[in-house]
């Protein structure tokens, strides 16, 4: 039996927030409970971004639409992942392994400050 995610509730107890960061960035989180389902097979409806100082979205983590697999694979039969992260302003989103949502805050605040770093530098 598989214990419970204590992040859900930091997670949805977040939602709302806009956190300033060093360099201009800042973060935005939304967060919700939503029934189970396809889209949302963890029971939450999620937008973590990171913005920078001209409000554009440079890193986002979210399951608000479905990634589709580049066109040279063929993923025939296979089920389609609404859980992606978006590494740049640009990026259509890369499917993200929701595993709970205590490693989705860790993974995102993770890349955050990677993201600053390298913008510093």
């Amino acid at each position: 039996m598989s214990s419970p995610d204590t992040g859900v509730e930091t997670l949805i107890d977040l939602d709302g927030s806009i956190m300033e960061q060093e360099g201009g960035y800042w973060i935005k989180i939304e967060a919700r409970r939503v029934p189970v389902s396809e889209q949302a097979h963890h029971g939450i409806r999620y937008s973590l971004t990171l913005h920078d100082r001209l409000g554009t979205r440079v890193l986002g983590y979210d399951n608000a639409h479905v990634v589709k697999p580049p066109k040279k694979f063929k993923f025939a039969g296979q089920r389609l992942r609404y859980d992606h992260r978006h590494r740049t302003s640009s990026d259509k989103g890369v499917p993200y392994a929701f595993e709970s949502a205590h490693r989705l805050l860790e993974d995102f605040f993770a890349e955050v400050d990677r993201v600053i770093k390298e913008a510093q530098q």
